[in-house]
C-alpha cells in the first residue's frame, strides 16, 4: 500500500504504523501514469485527478475503466449526468466520497475487472442466494378443461380462470 503513494505529493495522511497500517490518504497532482493509477485501491488512499475538459474526464476513464467507485465533484447538472450515464462503475458519490458504502439500501458492487454482481443488504442477500421457483398442484381438484379435446366453452373457461 505504502508503494502507491511513493513519490506522490500527500495533501493530508500518508502515516504508517509498525503493522503497516496507513492512515487516510489524500494524493493531490495525480496523473493517469501515477502508481495508484495502475490498479484497485482497497484502503484508504484517495487520488485527486483534476481535468479541464469532459473530454479528458473520459479518456482517463478509459485508460482505466470500469472503476469500482466513481466520485466525482461538481454543480454542473449537465456535466453529472452525462459521466454518470457515460460511464460504467460499481458504486459513486457526487461531492461526496464512499458514503455510498455505508447504506444497506445501496447495492455495492463492481463490473468488469472491478468484479461482478452487488453486494450489501437485500441486494446482497438476493445476488448470493438461488431462488428456486416450484409448483405443486394438489391432486384433490383437477379442472378438466386443461385436457383434450380442447373446445370453444373449455377455451371461453381457460380465459376467464387464467385473467
Amino acid at each position: 500500500m505504502k508503494g502507491l503513494i511513493k513519490g506522490e505529493k500527500v495533501l493530508i495522511g500518508g502515516q504508517t504504523d509498525t503493522s503497516n497500517r496507513i492512515a487516510p490518504t489524500v494524493l493531490d497532482n495525480i496523473h493517469v501514469g501515477s502508481p495508484c493509477m495502475k490498479e484497485e485501491i482497497f484502503g484508504p488512499i484517495l487520488p485527486v485527478l483534476t481535468f479541464e475538459t469532459v473530454e479528458h474526464i473520459k479518456n482517463i476513464v478509459s485508460l482505466n475503466p470500469t472503476p469500482l467507485a466513481f466520485y466525482l465533484f461538481a454543480r454542473d447538472k449537465k456535466l453529472i449526468k452525462e459521466l454518470t450515464s457515460t460511464i460504467q462503475f460499481g458504486g459513486g458519490c457526487i461531492n461526496e466520497t464512499i458514503l455510498h458504502l455505508a447504506s444497506p439500501h445501496l447495492a455495492f458492487g463492481g463490473v468488469g475487472t472491478s468484479g461482478m454482481g452487488a453486494y450489501h443488504g437485500k441486494v446482497g442477500f438476493d445476488t448470493f442466494t438461488h431462488y428456486k421457483n416450484i409448483i405443486k398442484k394438489s391432486g384433490k381438484i383437477d379442472i378438466t378443461a386443461r385436457y383434450q379435446p380442447y373446445t370453444k366453452g373449455k377455451e371461453r373457461l381457460m380465459k376467464i380462470v387464467l385473467r
